[in-house]
């Protein structure tokens, strides 16, 4: 497959949790992460090209908001290589606030590993 993510993704260090806004439900934590998008790990496949209003709780390090809120496309979703009973779904974000969106790179930035700073062989952090 045809490597067309234009910003490098990076291994996320820190255990966040990622909650669907409306039910308040975890779907996952964030495993890695792009300015675009990011991988969940979930214990549940995901259905493709799925909408879903989502939020994260950071830290205060970043910033005085307790959290985030956006709009994520899963655009690809497989079991995990290594655990059978885990999830491995790709976002795309689709519509976050400027102010969401400063705190999303800045995250990308303060936590993503980059020690595994390359671009592997998925669309999944498109910007457009």
């Amino acid at each position: 497959m045809e490597e067309r993510r234009r910003v490098k993704r990076r291994d996320f260090s820190l255990y966040m949790s990622v909650l669907d806004e409306r039910t308040g439900k975890t779907l996952g934590t964030l495993s890695d992460i792009s300015v675009g998008g990011f991988k969940l790990e979930s214990k549940r496949p995901l259905p493709l090209h799925l909408n879903v209003r989502l939020r994260i709780e950071h830290t205060n390090e970043i910033s005085n908001k307790e959290h985030i809120i956006f709009t994520a496309q899963s655009i690809w979703c497989e079991v995990d290589r290594y655990e059978p009973n885990c999830y491995n779904v790709g976002f795309r974000l689709m519509e976050i606030t400027p102010k969401d969106h400063d705190i999303f790179v800045q995250m990308f930035y303060s936590y993503g590993s980059k020690v595994n700073d390359l671009v592997r062989g998925r669309p999944d952090y498109l910007l457009n």
